[in-house]
């Protein structure tokens, strides 16, 4: 959690229980609700409450399968995939959303896309990664 959060910051930060915070990745058990976040805008607004789960974690540590759901969202489903090239690696987020409320769903697209820009920025700042 605490790379999601450098990804996302100062847009958005997640909470998690202290023991979430370093977990590495490949330490997260998929298939059940791992636990909940408050979605805080610019670190302090509550703006949903997320619940992370994990579908599958790549077991070479390039990528992950997301299938969480919020207040605001009946399925989140995020992948991330990371391919190593010779000038460092290319990550790609795949993110579908079927909303609770329909026209909310509509307003929040552009929202999400600009929170997955910026983050690959973030990605790219702190890792030197490629955007992919």
């Amino acid at each position: 959690m605490s790379t999601v959060n450098a990804e996302l910051w100062p847009l958005v930060r997640m909470t998690s229980p202290a023991h979430w915070v370093r977990c590495p990745l490949h330490q997260w058990t998929p298939g059940d609700i791992l636990f909940r976040s408050v979605v805080l805008l610019f670190g302090v607004l509550p703006v949903d409450v997320h619940s992370l789960r994990l579908e599958a974690i790549d077991p070479r540590g390039c990528g992950f399968l997301e299938r969480s759901h919020s207040w605001w969202n009946r399925q989140w489903q995020h992948e991330r995939t990371t391919t190593a090239t010779e000038a460092g690696c290319i990550v790609k987020d795949a993110v579908t959303v079927e909303g609770r409320v329909p026209f909310a769903t509509s307003l929040l697209m552009p929202v999400y896309r600009w929170v997955f820009r910026h983050r690959h920025r973030r990605i790219q700042a702190l890792y030197g990664y490629t955007r992919g």
